[in-house]
């Protein structure tokens, strides 16, 4: 193999490893984010249940 091969060939082999390492960083922060976005989902699953309550409430006349 000529030391030109030889030399594309690294410089493939740099190039895959440099685009794996930026897709397991934008992995990592799309894992952060999905945790966020969970995170978020669930504070508004909470807030929309004590409103559908707070409504119960007002019908069955046991709110305040």
């Amino acid at each position: 193999m000529s030391i030109e091969l030889f030399n594309r060939l690294e410089q493939k082999v740099a190039s895959a490893v440099e685009a794996l390492e930026l897709l397991k960083m934008e992995a990592e922060e799309l894992r952060e984010e999905n945790s966020r976005l969970k995170q978020e989902r669930e504070e508004w699953e909470r807030r929309l249940g004590d409103l559908l309550g707070k409504f119960d409430d007002v019908e069955t006349g046991t709110g305040n």
